[in-house]
Formats: structure tokens, C-alpha cells, sequence
């Protein structure tokens, strides 16, 4: 073997137990009391709890176009940094990632800074749906995604005619942005008028138009026969209603949504929690953690949408949706897992397992033996307050500066090379294009 990670505390499927874990070039070869002579090199893992390599399943990075808030090498600097290590990057960008000509280029410039795994979304629109049975199988491509309503960028796909035309076509999974595009566009005429306040950014992005777009997207999927996974969900009757249909759906939810809530967030970080969907109110966000426990919840991510903190100092709602948090996801989430709010094994679940079966991963997700050496290490005693300075992001901010948070990812091991040691990245760019089986 080449290196041992020795005395830690495995989560492995099904069970949690102390083992040691062997790697041989880039795979897991190895599990279970294993001798320190029989490796290069033996790290010690004793009072840590060795991951899977855990996975940020929706980030924008905004290269091309916005290199200016971040590029692909600095969003996967910051996933390495917070222990991620593979992600899944959306399709709105400049221009949008919906040829295969515009794909390759993203594939080419991720290749040269792979600090992290990584793959794409194609955008699915009304010029291409006929396309996606072919270009949904590209290498590289995660799935396909669209815009119900209108956020950062200029994909949007929202009239009932064309989201079915891109289910129709295809059988990877379509993963869906759904709010009301018309319902808010209503909406603004009269709740945004006169208003700058921050906080009527989830009146004007109402309840009613997140309700009213998955129960379309709902009856389109039975209708086409075709599995969509909800991204963001934010309000409790949205999760009542995907509940109940969870053999058609599968969910996704935010860390934002579930530690940040209305209307304290906006009166403290005004614009800085303004992202799309919006955060609701407490009793939205204990909606989320119930889906979490009775197991409606499949996925979890940041949806790391970075802007320069002087694009987000322009007034309510001149100012641009999103917020940084590919880096600090885990960091929360752990602080979640000491307050008791899930277990270790269920944030596992939702950040690795999930992810795996819902995309078709090919080798990754899991510690087991043959399986791809990705591992997140993390210490849940360590307290972590976070700084503006500590983000590795272009856009240089984190809406919690100043925070401090129980638990902290130590090691980020990608393809059996550690790329982060106690906070610090070690400069190894290990990434590779995320295999999938639809694919093959």
C-alpha cells in the first residue's frame, strides 16, 4: 500500500467503526487492523472520523464570464479548503453551458485546476431539448438542469411546453430550479415598487411560487415518466407536497436554509442573505430539518453562488441573488451534527450516498475496497471562527464572518493525494473528470 490512514473512526456503509484504511494508488484497496509496515507512509487518524470524500452537488463557479467573483480553480480550491471533494457546477454561465462546444471549453479549463473532482450540468432549453438524448451522455456531464424561475444568468425554461419537451428527451436525471416565473413576475409589480428592505425577498419569492412550480414540474415528470431531482427546497408546504411523491422525486436541500432564518438573517446581513430561493421564516426551516430526519431529503449543498461584495452593497433588489459556501458547508453542517440536529451517518447519507445514487457515480461515494480514494477527514472537537480572509474564493466574503462552528474538516484526500492538511492546501492538484454509468 501506499499510505494508511491508521486509528480512525470510519463511517463506512451501514456501520461506523474504528479501522484503518489502505490505499494503492488512487483506490481504496484496504479496511480493517492493518500493519503500519505495509505502507509507504501511515497517517494517523486517532480521535478522527475518516469520510467518504464528500461532494458539493451544485456550485457556480461563473467561469467563463464572471471570472471576476470567481474562476473554476478558486471555487475548487475552496471546495479542497472545506473538505469537499468532488463538485457539480451549473450551466449559467457566459455563455451557458448548453453546446457541446461551450461544455468542452469549461471540461478544458477545470482540467487545469483540478484541485477538486468535478463535473457539469447542460442546461436543458427549448433550441436543444431534442439534443439532450446525445449530449446528456457527454463525458463530464452530471446531469441536466433548468430554471423554472429566472436567477442569476439568462437560462430560463419556463412555460410547461418546453420543460417537457426537455424531459421528454433523455434519461439522466433533470435537475430543476422550481419557482414561478410569472407568479413573481406579478409579484414585483407591486411588493418590490417601493421597497429596498432585503427582507421582502421571500414575499416577492413567494411560498405560493415554489408551491405552484413543483406541483407542475410534479405532474409533468408523471406525465413524461421521468425523474427530476427539486434543488433548494425552502417551504414547508413544498416539502409536504414532494413528500408525497418521492417515487417520482428526489429532494435537495441548502445549509443556508437550515441554519439561517427570516427575518432575523436579512436585518443582520441584509443583502449578504439574499440568495434564490430566498431563506423563510423558522418555521420553513423546521419543516427542512424534519424532512431531513423522516428521510425525504436526499441531497445536500451549498449552491455556491459568489458576487463581489460591492456588486452585493448596490440597494435591495438592485443587488445580485447569492452567497459563497462551497467552503464553509461542512464546517456549518458539522456544527449541526454537535447540536444533535443529524447524525454524522445522515449528513454521510446526504453528502455521499445520495449523490452516488442519484447521479449514477461511478466509484465514489463510499469507503469501501476497489472504490475511488477520496476521503474527507474531519475533527468534530475542532472549533473553526470564520473570517472574510479565510475564503479562498474570488469573492472574498462568507455571510458567517465572525462565526464560530464546532467540527471541522482536518484532511481532504482526492484520488489517494492529500490536497488539504489541517486547513492548508498542499498545492497537489489531484481532480478528475466524475465518472458516470449512464454514460458508459
Amino acid at each position: 500500500m501506499d499510505k494508511i490512514f491508521k486509528n480512525g473512526i470510519c463511517v463506512l456503509p451501514g456501520r461506523t467503526v474504528k479501522a484503518d484504511v489502505g490505499i494503492t494508488g488512487n483506490k481504496i484497496t484496504h479496511i480493517g487492523d492493518l500493519n503500519e509496515n505495509d505502507a509507504a507512509e501511515v497517517i494517523d487518524c486517532a480521535g478522527l472520523h475518516v469520510l467518504p470524500g464528500l461532494m458539493d452537488t451544485q456550485v457556480h463557479f461563473r467561469e467563463p464570464g464572471a471570472t471576476h467573483k470567481e474562476t473554476l480553480e478558486a471555487g475548487m480550491k475552496a471546495a479542497a479548503a472545506g473538505g469537499i471533494t468532488s463538485i457539480f457546477e451549473m450551466p449559467n454561465t457566459n455563455p451557458l453551458t448548453v453546446t457541446p462546444e461551450a461544455l468542452a471549453h469549461k471540461l478544458e479549463i477545470a482540467a487545469a485546476g483540478a484541485y477538486t473532482n468535478y463535473a457539469f450540468y447542460f442546461g436543458g432549453t427549448a433550441e436543444n431539448a431534442e439534443q439532450l438524448n446525445e449530449w446528456e451522455n457527454l463525458s463530464g456531464v452530471c446531469g441536466v438542469k433548468i430554471f423554472m424561475g429566472s436567477s442569476t444568468g439568462s437560462l430560463l425554461t419556463e412555460t410547461d411546453d418546453v420543460i417537457e419537451a426537455v424531459l421528454k428527451n433523455g434519461r439522466r436525471v433533470v435537475a430543476v430550479h422550481a419557482e414561478d416565473e410569472a407568479m413573481m413576475r406579478e409579484n414585483a409589480k407591486t411588493i418590490l415598487k417601493d421597497s429596498n428592505d432585503p427582507a421582502m425577498h421571500p414575499v416577492w419569492r413567494s411560498v405560493d411560487s415554489s408551491v405552484s412550480a413543483v406541483s407542475r414540474l410534479i405532474k409533468l415528470a408523471e406525465k413524461t415518466k421521468r425523474r427530476v431531482h427539486v434543488l433548494h427546497i425552502t417551504a414547508a408546504e413544498e416539502m409536504e407536497l414532494l413528500r408525497k411523491h418521492k417515487d417520482l422525486v428526489s429532494v435537495e436541500v441548502l445549509a443556508n436554509h437550515l441554519t439561517l432564518a427570516a427575518p432575523e438573517c436579512y436585518e443582520r446581513l441584509g443583502t449578504h442573505a439574499q440568495q434564490n430561493p430566498p431563506i423563510r421564516e423558522q418555521h420553513h426551516q423546521d419543516a427542512l430539518w424534519a424532512a431531513i430526519t423522516d428521510g425525504t431529503v436526499d441531497v445536500l449543498a451549498s449552491d455556491h453562488a459568489p458576487h463581489t461584495l460591492e456588486e452585493k452593497a448596490q440597494s435591495y433588489p438592485k443587488s445580485p441573488s447569492g452567497t459563497p459556501g462551497v467552503q464553509t458547508l461542512l464546517s456549518v453542517m458539522l456544527n449541526h451534527v454537535n447540536n444533535r440536529k443529524l447524525t454524522l451517518e445522515r449528513l454521510v447519507d446526504m453528502m455521499a450516498y445520495g449523490p452516488q445514487r442519484i447521479h449514477g457515480i461511478m466509484g465514489k461515494g463510499r469507503i469501501a475496497s476497489g472504490y475511488d480514494a477520496d476521503l474527507t477527514i474531519v475533527d468534530l472537537n475542532k472549533k473553526k471562527t470564520w473570517k472574510h480572509s479565510d475564503i479562498h474564493s474570488i469573492c472574498g466574503w462568507t455571510p458567517f464572518d465572525g462565526q464560530t462552528f464546532k467540527g471541522a474538516p482536518v484532511m481532504t484526500v482526492i484520488n489517494g493525494q492529500i490536497v488539504m492538511r489541517d486547513g492548508d492546501l498542499t498545492g497537489v492538484m489531484a481532480g478528475e473528470k466524475v465518472r458516470f454509468w449512464e454514460t458508459l
